[in-house]
């Protein structure tokens, strides 16, 4: 036990990532089921949707879930009121402001935690009154910080700028990051990519099984005029590469992105016309288990 799980109320400080696509009832209610803190990444989802999948995870574990709240999105009112109507207790922010929202759910006796890729921006988290900071490094898949820092320069930094616990993120996916990220002075971990390569994730097996085939150098960061993200190479981030290489400004790499890129990839299968999001370590990563097994590999950690 530790500040993290004691707020939480979870077994082990392990949390999964919130993401777009591959992260519904069926995975973050595997990830609680097992001990740690199972994720439901709004961020894809109407929210006719996502009221439909929080109460699919509730049907499948008692144990705490967490909704993961990308504020820029334009129904974020809407969200919001279905993670209460369905007495969500822990919320994960991101990708906008922590100053939004905090106070006014604080007041409804939420867990606000939100997601951080600098000190700086962790100093206004704290400031604005959230609980709990996630620091995740540039090594991260999807949306990340355009400051490009490290998860190991990162994650003490924070901790020494914060007085709140801070959650470390990116490039973590065994008991060894684990360790190390415990080392760095984090109260608990993050891990988005581990969890996408599980059996219970909503990614399509075409993807699943491209990223059992990665090397180290099979993602790169990209689109910062527009918003940052990490993908894996496949035809559409080499035109994205080629349009940035010639100057693209952002409207026209927003152009080329268009609706449902990301869908079409992760969820749909199209490997090489669709935008695929996932972190550095997808390269380690050698099999697709279940998050059951996964836990079983992780818990060395703290044995």
């Amino acid at each position: 036990m530790n500040k993290v799980t004691q707020i939480l109320g979870i077994k082990y400080p392990i949390i999964q990532g919130g993401m777009v696509w591959v992260s519904g009832a069926k995975l973050a209610a595997a990830v609680s089921k097992a001990g740690g803190l199972g994720v439901i990444g709004a961020g894809s989802m109407a929210p006719d949707l996502l009221d439909q999948q929080i109460k699919k995870a509730k049907e499948l574990t008692s144990n705490p879930i967490a909704v993961n709240l990308p504020l820029l999105y334009s129904k974020i009112e809407e969200q919001i009121k279905i993670c209460l109507k369905n007495d969500i207790k822990i919320l994960i922010t991101s990708a906008g402001s922590p100053k939004k929202f905090t106070s006014y759910l604080k007041e409804q006796g939420v867990i606000v935690i939100h997601v951080t890729s600098s000190p700086l921006l962790a100093k206004k988290c704290e400031d604005a009154g959230i609980d709990i900071v996630i620091a995740e490094g540039f090594e991260a898949g999807g949306h990340n910080g355009r400051d490009e820092i490290t998860t190991m320069c990162l994650i003490p930094q924070t901790v020494d700028a914060i007085n709140i616990p801070v959650i470390a993120a990116g490039g973590i996916y065994d008991a060894r990051g684990i360790k190390a990220a415990f080392a760095l002075g984090a109260s608990a971990v993050q891990m988005g990519t581990r969890f996408v390569m599980s059996k219970e994730s909503s990614a399509h097996d075409n993807y699943k099984n491209l990223l059992l085939n990665a090397n180290s150098s099979s993602t790169k960061l990209v689109m910062k005029k527009h918003v940052p993200v990490r993908l894996f190479k496949n035809r559409f981030f080499e035109e994205i590469e080629n349009m940035e290489t010639r100057g693209a400004q952002a409207q026209e790499l927003i152009e080329h992105l268009g609706k449902g890129r990301a869908k079409k990839g992760m969820l749909l299968g199209d490997i090489e016309d669709g935008e695929l999001e996932i972190g550095q370590v997808c390269s380690s990563i050698k099999k697709v288990e279940s998050v059951e097994d996964i836990f079983k590999k992780l818990i060395i950690a703290f044995e």
